[in-house]
């Protein structure tokens, strides 16, 4: 690997350097062997191998790891054998090199305090494999090593282990880093507002000009010659005025738009970070492939198109078991043998597509081989045989809807169990791994011509692209991946039945939930002609969400919640608008687990129907805290419960709030900056017009003297974030301010 790819070197050990050099060398001679057994042997090709093994057999030398210098040693041996053409380079003895290759890489693998054991435990295995190697290229037996026995035969190696990861200092500070730059990109977008003002400036300055010009016009008409003198000499004093504000208009907008590329760049940039091309995750998949065909008696290649798409590292390790797990389903189940493939007309030798690319602002990735495919009939009968649905209900069925029954658990067209897989076996843990990443996975196949799956992710977890939309004056977004269709439906369109709301969508009666009973947050307001829905869902499980208003789409930097509140029902994230404001990222399986709940109970909303008692004047409370999360998770809470919340992010902020505000109550933390939470309840308590307003600590500080200290201080009210529940600072509101409305 390069020094760029590294960074500075001088922080790695030399382990660390062999483990760099070991890695990146194996992978060359992988590739290239498996390029030779497939016939394709570009020129320098046996140069490149024997480069490749004469690298790590320096680089071992260095470390004194003697295992590795030797195998690289008789490796390198063989390919000057091959140069020379003394030696073929057939399948079995491939084999035989790629079974060196694999003990190289976990040479590699081994720290500093497991050496010694490994090679005590694996002596018989080490010495087999060097045998091997010496005798494809016929050379001399394998020099002894110490304490190592020689063994006549080789046996496969076991698959590689994991080579240890270098620390990587660029990705130490990433979350940390991300959060900077996203703060930058608000404060850029900040700019617009002043920028929009200083424009309202300007069109009123420009009408007093006019206003002034036409007080001189008159003057001149009037004859006196005083009044026309003045006017001139205001005139005269407002020109430069004029000139300064529009050159300042000038370098002002020029300003915003440098500011917003500077940090729309310094996003991206920090984004780079985690970026790692395909290939880093799929590498080992052509050997994989390679080596289950043949156990299976069958010939298969993987193709990879696309190795240098940039992947979220989170994301490329998540999704390379399911990767692999379809891979060998193409092989084990989909792949027919040569003689199969020979009788159908096709190569002996089969083909697997795996391709990775960027398409709308996502990560497309294609698994497609050319195998038997899957017999839609089967799929049918097997429906019908689970008791899954009628023979007419089955008969009637589309291809894609039998194909969405291979996602089922344990649905397998398999007639025998296999050790390797089967299609449909372990299927619906890959969607549901996928549809954790906010991914989507789409199949279709056509019998005796192949299988392919459609996999669309999310280019990164860090940045997620977002449907923004409001409820009940609140900003909230889902994933854009797991929104299907955005409407606007006409109240006259829809129909009830045993008190659920539904409407006609595209042949389906799709029904319709109030998002504002989902979250806690009251009931819809009446008289709406037209409703804003969201569809979410599939199948049985889709749903039309209304909501108030929606906002766009919106590229959102994702921020975990904080641990407080452990998992948040129907919640996932927060994030900030462009304009600093909050949102909450809502978790769709959750909220589909919660329209499912309400649906068992019967007790959905009949949507714009507005009670009575909702028209009376909510209790104001003030919620001042310096932590996005804690704020707006207690906001969301009394929100939910009917109460009208503000926020202030410190003291000073929540000081200046309480004095200009009619508020019911203050809710407040204590470590803030600028001023803490008991010099704002000293202050409240000394004001004359806030003296007798309620006030309630919510603190992490739970120690007794923590909340002497406070109750001293004059609140009315210590709650610790420690024992935080819903419930906990709901009760405590109400014991103290009583209902939400009056």
């Amino acid at each position: 690997m390069s020094h760029d790819q590294h960074g500075d070197l001088s922080q790695f050990s030399m382990l660390d350097l062999f483990r760099m050099e070991a890695e990146g060398q194996a992978r060359t001679l992988t590739d290239g062997l498996l390029a030779l057994e497939r016939g394709a042997v570009p020129d320098g090709a046996i140069d490149m191998l024997m480069r490749a093994a004469h690298s790590i057999k320096g680089a071992a030398a260095i470390v004194n790891f003697d295992v590795a210098v030797q195998v690289a040693h008789a490796m390198e041996d063989a390919f000057v054998a091959a140069q020379e053409g003394r030696l073929e380079l057939s399948r079995a003895r491939i084999d035989v090199l790629l079974g060196g290759v694999d003990l190289i890489i976990q040479c590699a693998a081994l720290s500093d305090d497991t050496i010694d054991v490994w090679l005590r435990e694996n002596r018989e295995r080490i010495a087999a494999i060097m045998a091997s190697i010496a005798n494809v290229a016929q050379l001399q037996p394998a020099p002894k090593l110490a304490g190592v026995a020689p063994a006549p035969a080789a046996e496969p190696a076991p698959a590689p282990a994991p080579a240890g990861q270098a620390p990587r200092a660029a990705g130490q500070n990433y979350d940390r880093l991300l959060a900077l730059a996203s703060e930058s990109r608000i404060s850029a977008h900040q700019m617009r507002p002043f920028v929009e003002s200083l424009q309202r400036f300007k069109r009123n300055q420009a009408s007093l000009f006019q206003s002034l010009e036409q007080m001189h016009d008159a003057a001149l008409r009037s004859g006196n010659a005083m009044l026309a003198e003045r006017a001139a000499q205001a005139l005269h004093k407002a020109t430069p005025l004029k000139q300064f504000v529009i050159g300042h208009m000038a370098d002002i907008e020029n300003y915003e738009q440098r500011l917003l590329g500077v940090s729309a760049n310094l996003v991206d940039e920090v984004l780079a970070l985690r970026m790692r091309p395909f290939r880093d995750g799929v590498h080992a998949f052509p050997r994989m492939v390679r080596d289950l065909a043949h156990s299976l008696g069958k010939e298969a290649q993987l193709v990879i198109e696309g190795e240098d798409t940039l992947v979220d590292r989170d994301i490329l390790a998540k999704i390379e078991s399911p990767l692999n797990h379809m891979l060998r389903n193409a092989v084990d189940h989909g792949m027919e043998t040569p003689a199969e493939r020979s009788a159908a007309g096709k190569p002996p030798v089969g083909m697997i597509r795996l391709e990775a690319r960027h398409r709308a602002g996502m990560l497309a990735i294609e698994i497609e081989d050319d195998g038997r495919g899957v017999d839609i009939g089967k799929i049918r009968r097997n429906v019908v045989a689970r008791g899954l649905a009628s023979e007419a209900m089955a008969a009637a069925m589309s291809r894609a809807e039998l194909m969405e029954f291979l996602f089922l658990p344990a649905f397998s067209l398999k007639e025998t169990a296999s050790a390797i897989s089967g299609r449909g076996v372990g299927l619906d843990v890959v969607l549901q791994t996928i549809r954790d990443q906010n991914g989507s996975v789409h199949i279709e196949s056509v019998p005796g011509l192949g299988f392919r799956t459609s996999i669309t992710l999310p280019l990164t977890q860090s940045i997620v692209r977002a449907l923004v939309f409001d409820v009940q004056g609140e900003a909230y977004a889902i994933p854009i991946v797991k929104v299907e269709r955005v409407l606007k439906v006409d109240a006259s369109s829809i129909n009830s039945l045993e008190n659920k709301q539904f409407f006609d969508y595209n042949g389906e009666h799709l029904g319709l939930v109030s998002a504002a009973q989902l979250l806690d947050l009251g009931q819809m307001e009446d008289g709406a002609q037209e409703l804003s829905v969201l569809v979410v869902g599939a199948g049985a499980r889709r749903y039309a969400l209304v909501v108030d208003a929606i906002r766009g789409e919106h590229s959102l930097a994702v921020q975990a919640l904080d641990p407080v509140f452990g998992k948040m029902r129907d919640i996932s994230a927060a994030a900030l608008l462009d304009d600093g404001a909050p949102v909450l990222i809502l978790d769709v399986p959750d909220l589909l687990l919660s329209i499912d709940k309400l649906l068992h109970q019967g007790g959905l909303h009949q949507l714009a129907r507005a009670g009575a008692d909702d028209r009376r004047r909510a209790r104001r409370i003030l919620v001042v805290d310096d932590s996005l999360t804690v704020r707006e998770m207690e906001r969301k809470l009394l929100t939910g419960r009917g109460y009208h919340v503000d926020v202030a992010i410190d003291g000073i902020d929540g000081w200046n709030a309480a004095r200009t505000g009619d508020y019911d109550l203050v809710i407040t933390d204590v470590d803030m900056p600028r001023m803490d939470g008991i010099e704002l309840v000293t202050l409240v308590r000394k004001d004359m017009d806030l003296h007798k307003l309620p006030v309630m600590i919510v603190s992490y500080k739970d120690r007794p003297e923590d909340r002497a200290r406070g109750l001293a201080a004059g609140a009315d009210y210590y709650l610790t974030k420690g024992s935080f529940h819903d419930e906990t600072l709901l009760d405590a509101v109400f014991d103290l301010i009583g209902e939400a409305r009056l």
